[in-house]
Order: C-alpha cells, then structure tokens, then sequence
C-alpha cells in the first residue's frame, strides 16, 4: 500500500504506485481539472509523475506561486513552439522564468519584426487553444546530443554535450515540438491561457559578446484575465512615470554617449540632488555623523589588501600614474578605515559614525545601464559606524528608526525588512555570527518591525539587514542596508584600546539610507511621477502675468518669495494666460499665482495648486503661510 499525506494532514491509501493526477482525481473532479502540478516536500513535479512510496503531496493549481512558475515556464515552451511552427529555420536556445515572465532566445537570420510578434501570439494562442498534451521522455545523454542535431537544433546539442556523459537529460513534446527541460509542465497546452509577448532584444549566446548576437522575445504570463490586465494597467502607469521619459520632459537630466552610464544634471535636477543631499546631510549631523570626504584614486596595493583586487577587479576603472597603478574607488569603505585610523581611538569614543557622500566609479556592462537608476559613476549617503560587538544592536535599532523617518519625509510608508544570513562559506567563529545575526534580529525587533530571514544570503564576513521600499505602484527597491563587517577593519589594521588597555578590532557597519542618490532620485520621479513634493520640486511656485500692465507687480510678488527661500519662476512673456498657466502645469509645479489688475489693486494672487485646483484669491503673505507649511510638513 501507498499512503500520500496531504497538506490538511489526511491520508488516502493506493494500492499501487499512482499519479499526481490520479490523487488529485480521487479528491474530487474540480482539482483534477484544475492540477497543474503537484509538490512533495520542496520538489514540483508534473501531474504525470509516479508516487512510487508514502510521500506527502500538495496539488499545485494556478493560485499557487508553484502554479503560477508551472505557467510561466510551460509558456515560454509554447513561444518556441509556435516560432518553430512560423519559422522553421530558426533554432532554439534557452527560455527560463523571469520575474513577471519569462523569454526565450532564438537564432535567426533576420530580426524579428513587431509584425512577427503579432503573428506568433496568435500562433501561440491557436496552439494552446488545441489543448495537446505535454509528454515528458528521457534519454541517455548522447543519443539526445545526436537527436537534436537531427533536428538541426546545434545550440540544443551544445548544451546537451555539456551535460556529464553518464547523465541522463529529460525532454518534453508538445504537438509537433520537443524540447529539452528538465521541467515541470503543465499536463497540457490547454492551461495556458493568459499570456501576452512584450518585445524583442539583443542577447549574447551564453552571454559572451563574442558569440553570435541572438534575439531574445519576451513575454508575459498569468493565471487568470484580470491578472494579466492588472500587470499590463501597471507597465501603461510605469512608462508614464519612466524617470527617463520625466527626465527630458521636466528638463532635469540627460545622458550622453560621450560619457555613458553617468549623468548630466541640468540646473532643475541639480535643484532636487541638492534638496535631496541637503536633507540627507541634516540627517548626519542631527544624528550624531561626522562628516569626511576621502579621496577618488586609491593605490591597488590597498584594493589588494582589502581583496577587491581579486574579486571585483573587472568592475574597477583603472589608471596608472608614474609607474604606480590606481584604482577609481567603487566603493567608499577602505578610505572611511583610513581615516579612522589616523589616532589612537579608545573604546569611549565607539560607536563613532562616519558619513559620506561619497562618488564611487563602477563598470558596469552596456546592457546593465538603465536611466540614472543603474550607473557607471553614482553618488552614495554612504556611512560606516565603528562600534564594538556589544553596540551592534542599539547601532541597528537607532538606525533603522532613523531610516523609516527618512523614507517617510520623502513619501515612503511601505518598507520591507530582511535579514540575510552566514552563507555555506564564510570566515568567523560560530559564536560571532551568532553574536551578529541576534543583534541585528533584536535591532529590528526593537524598532517594532516584522521581518524575514533569508537564510545563506549574507556576505561571507557577517549578516546584514536589507531594507526594501515599495512605491506608489507596488513595485520593490531595495535601498538600505546596515551590514555587519569584523572582516575589513582586521585587514586594514583597524584598532581601539578597550578598557582593559589592550588593543581590539573594532565591528564596522556599513550602512546606507538612500544608497546612490542617482537611483534614488530616478525612484522618487517615478514614485511622484514627475509631481515632487513642494519641499523637493525644483521650481516651487510660477508667478504669471495677464497683461504688461501687471509686470512690475508680479515682479515684486516673485522677490517677495525669493526673498523667503523659494524657489520661483518668472513668466512675463506676452502670451495668452491660459496658454502660460497650461505649460507651467505641465512642468508639475505645486503652485501657479495669476495676477491681473484685479489682484494687482487689492495686493493678492489668483492661486492654482497642482492638479488644476483653484485655491481662489489670496493675500501674498497668506500665500507664503500656505506654501511654507506645505514645505515644513514636506507635504
């Protein structure tokens, strides 16, 4: 007798080895029809697989995460099926699940057009529609290399050949189209409903850019209509708000091919960096920083000795001066030690914070950049506390209040904790990363937060807390971080005399609240979508004229508001009003004053807020209340 557990704890007894979908049919019809898959212990399976002993089995349907993964990949094999049906001469590659998706690369002699993607989603659609089934077979390594060469399918047989000799490899059919997988599927094309292909892109046989150029088609897929309506309404509100489209549109930067992945501030996004750096250097000093700067080049002798040589050379820019090579720092921490060092520290002067704004210079791949979020050169709120193991979790506690109030100035309540633990190889005693993992756990406990652990996922020198916002659309970006560091100080010789008079490597912890301010601020364009706050807005209040006979007033109206620390725009320009007021919102500014004679004789504004809002007349002073509360509640 078998006996398969299920999740409720109840038992059903087969008297021979049985089916996923055998179980799933015995529990009742509507789960038969529904099974995607089924899972015992951590492992998806197909519906297709033999039970062979007592197990525990969960039916994975569509509701489920596993369902929804089974969809996905089944998906992108049902792509390539229909580009095989469409063009026959086009080779198969890999197709993996991507977050939201998934894509597959194919190599073909011409590039697919918007038209053939039209054409193969209609494909894909009338293949699902004949709802074949989906057959897993395997064969011994070699005698599959030499069928998919049959086939003419010689990036199959590659990959195939790469497998050990002794191995067996698992293929799945559907229809007329075979593929290698190790799988799970759905049981049949049928299920596949709810899908949509997004674009094409360039991608690098096995990423190596002296391969041949493949094209890569992306696509999307859901469990059900209203899911996939959803996630295609959000990509419409995501390109709206595209920091990059913004960007032009608001005149706030712009990127340049005669320096690529950094950026070019114009006078209005220097505006928002100030804001932003500003706020974020009132942060340090109220809040016990002391501010440093450390140089751009250090000597690679130093990168050797902190190990970024060896591990991250090919990301560094690189320079050689009399003989003596140089890096670009990638990263501020190795001067931070250097400057600690520079005097005897004693134990009553830890935790000592430092704070940079420091700019790092990493090489990042072509492909990787993206707007001002992913940069080649990029400006961090960086910081590194020197503390002794014991302060760790005040350190983590005070830390984590502070960067909840700082998210929440600049329009962020959702906030995602995560605590990444030792990894399978890393340096350190048991007991100190049982020290650090606590104190960090307790740190966040302390300030009231709910977190998860994500087990193996800390550096190889010690734990650390990732904090993830999330934005007006849902969508998640990790931006700070405190990370436990005995590793680098030891390496650097860093050391405090302790109270008993000796000498002791202090604990670094590295933490940022914004990270690099480029990404952050491309965050906070499309968290606001080009709206920023009052306190942020590069311009926060137009004053427009209706006629010249109004220009001297609203000439002293826009001193008035200098004078105040605003930041305004004149328009005296012989224009019609509304055409003024129209650009003047399209720029997103919070505020717009209107003065005609009427306004000019009684000493007020015709006051419009942000979103067409007639606010009516108000006295200048009275205005100058209103705006200087919005900006003091950063509202």
């Amino acid at each position: 007798m078998i006996y398969i557990t299920l999740p409720d704890g109840s038992k059903r007894e087969f008297a021979q080895p049985v089916t996923v979908a055998d179980v799933a049919a015995s529990i009742g019809s509507g789960l038969a029809k529904a099974a995607l898959g089924g899972k015992i212990g951590d492992k998806v399976v197909d519906t297709s697989h033999l039970i062979t002993t007592d197990s525990p089995l969960a039916i994975v349907t569509a509701k489920d995460a596993d369902g929804l993964e089974l969809i996905r990949h089944s998906t992108a094999h049902l792509l390539a099926y229909a580009v095989k049906e469409l063009f026959p001469d086009a080779q198969v590659t890999i197709g993996p699940v991507i977050e939201n998706g998934f894509y597959y690369d194919f190599s073909y002699k011409r590039p697919f057009t918007p038209d053939d993607l039209v054409a193969i989603e209609k494909r894909m659609t009338e293949l699902a529609n004949k709802d074949e089934s989906v057959v897993r077979r395997v064969l011994p390594r070699d005698e599959a290399v030499a069928y998919f060469k049959s086939l003419g399918e010689h990036y199959k047989a590659e990959i195939i050949a790469s497998i050990p000799s002794n191995e067996d490899v698992s293929l799945y059919r559907e229809g007329a189209f075979e593929d290698l997988c190790r799988g799970p599927h759905v049981p049949s094309t049928g299920k596949l409903k709810h899908f949509k292909l997004m674009k094409v892109a360039g991608a690098y046989w096995r990423g190596d850019h002296r391969n041949e150029m493949l094209q890569r088609v992306y696509g999307t897929a859901w469990a059900s209509k209203d899911d996939l309506q959803k996630y295609l309404t959000l990509l419409e509100e995501a390109e709206k708000r595209d920091h990059r489209k913004l960007g032009r549109e608001l005149d706030l930067f712009h990127m340049d091919e005669h320096s690529p992945g950094t950026v070019f501030w114009h006078p209005k996004g220097w505006t928002v960096w100030q804001e932003v750096e500003q706020y974020m250097r009132k942060v340090y000093r109220d809040n016990g920083y002391q501010e440093v700067k450390g140089p751009q080049i250090l000597d690679k002798a130093l990168w050797e000795k902190t190990g970024h040589w060896d591990k991250y050379r090919e990301n560094m820019f690189t320079t050689e001066s009399e003989k003596r090579d140089y890096a670009l720092k990638p990263m501020n921490c190795p001067g931070h030690i250097l400057i600690y060092k520079q005097g005897i520290k004693s134990y009553r002067e830890l935790p000592l914070r430092y704070g940079e704004f420091g700019q790092c210079h990493r090489n990042e791949p072509t492909g990787g950049l993206h707007g001002i979020m992913r940069v080649r050169g990029f400006t961090q709120d960086d910081g590194h506390i020197f503390c002794t193991e014991e302060q760790i979790q005040s350190e983590v506690k005070t830390f984590t209040t502070l960067l909840q109030k700082v998210y929440k100035d600049f329009g962020f309540q959702d906030i995602i904790y995560k605590l990444s633990t030792r990894p399978e190889k890393r340096i350190g005693t048991e007991e100190s990363w049982d020290k650090a993992e606590s104190a960090l756990a307790e740190g966040l406990r302390a300030s009231g937060c709910e977190f998860e652990y994500l087990p193996g996922e800390g550096a190889f020198y010690g734990p650390k807390i990732e904090y993830t916002l999330k934005d007006a659309l849902g969508r998640p970006w990790q931006c700070g971080t405190i990370q436990v560091d005995p590793n680098l100080p030891e390496r650097l010789d860093a050391e405090f005399v302790g109270e008993d008079g000796a000498r002791h490597c202090p604990v670094m912890l590295h933490r940022a609240i914004v990270g690099s301010l480029e990404r952050f601020i491309g965050i906070l364009i499309e968290q606001h979508a080009g709206a920023l706050p009052t306190w942020l807005a590069p311009v926060q209040v137009s004053v427009l004229n209706i006629t010249d006979a109004q220009a001297d007033y609203v000439q002293s109206v826009a001193e008035m508001l200098r004078n105040q620390g605003f930041r305004v725009a004149l328009d005296l320009r012989n224009e019609k009003i509304t055409y003024k007021i129209r650009e003047h919102s399209l720029q997103k500014v919070p505020f717009i004053l209107v003065a005609g004679d009427k306004e000019k004789a009684a000493g007020t504004v015709s006051v419009r807020a942000r979103g067409n809002k007639d606010m009516g007349t108000l006295s200048v002073e009275d205005f100058i209340k209103l705006i200087s509360e919005h900006v003091q509640a950063k509202a």
